[in-house]
């Protein structure tokens, strides 16, 4: 009889704990974010930072270019080419600074634009000398010239690659996954063809231009590191902080003193 009474009661405890675990208890906590989200940018409220890079002191003179081993880019300069290395007017206005937002948009994801960057070569140079793109984005490269070219990316973190284009020949289209910045380029026809690559995850850079001003446009509001990069100076950091359709001023000066050797 004990042991029937002790059989009936392990049987209705069983069926307890099996109802019990069958029922999906309440809870406040919320389901865990997905990580891979990214915020939308609200274009209601974008603003902008624009401003101006200056040299401040005279640049050390750069030689003149030596074409005389290729007959054909000698002839299509009746005038001396200088490397565009440093490029600044009277004024002081810096041409060819790459401005870009270094920090403070890793919560946002962003298009690959579908229009190509071009890399014109013309008389036996690079142009423009500095080029600047997206990851993902085509880079096109065309040869206008009468003799061939090489062009020769040299990247740390992309794929290096190496490809010769006679005259006449179809655009070269590359691309290049992932950011990286000043990649060098080079024709190992012609040494002193030279040009940096520019690859980004984000939309917000500019190279200055002759003036030395650029603009970073459609910026959501938030604080940003923004760094300034010259070829022979180095770089410059500024934080800035810009609200709601406002637009902030910045100005970076560069120093001759601090120019780097070949």
């Amino acid at each position: 009889m004990k042991t029937k009474l002790f059989n009936l009661a392990l049987a209705a405890a069983l069926a307890i704990a099996i109802t019990g675990c069958g029922k999906k208890e309440d809870t406040n906590e919320q389901p865990v974010a997905n990580s891979n989200a990214k915020k939308v940018i609200d274009t209601s409220t974008v603003g902008s930072v624009t401003g101006s890079v200056t040299l401040d002191g005279k640049p050390a003179p750069i030689k003149p270019i030596n074409m005389s081993a290729e007959p054909y880019c000698l002839k299509a300069h009746p005038n001396p080419v200088i490397p565009p290395e440093v490029v600044v007017n009277d004024k002081g206005d810096l041409a060819n600074v790459v401005v870009y937002v270094k920090d403070g948009l890793a919560d946002y994801n962003f298009d690959t634009p579908k229009e190509p960057v071009v890399l014109n070569q013309q008389g036996c140079m690079y142009d423009p000398h500095i080029i600047a793109l997206m990851a993902g984005q085509t880079f096109e490269v065309k040869n206008d010239d009468q003799t061939t070219h090489n062009i020769h990316p040299m990247p740390k973190d992309n794929r290096e690659w190496n490809k010769s284009q006679p005259p006449g020949a179809s655009p070269i289209d590359e691309t290049f996954g992932r950011a990286e910045l000043a990649i060098p380029v080079k024709c190992n026809v012609h040494p002193w063809m030279k040009s940096y690559i520019f690859v980004f995850k984000n939309p917000y850079y500019a190279v200055t231009s002759k003036d030395g001003k650029f603009t970073l446009k459609d910026l959501p509001p938030g604080t940003y590191t923004i760094e300034a990069w010259q070829e022979k100076y180095g770089v410059l950091d500024q934080t800035v902080t810009i609200g709601a359709k406002e637009s902030k001023p910045l100005t970076f000066t560069f120093k001759t003193a601090a120019a780097s050797g070949d």
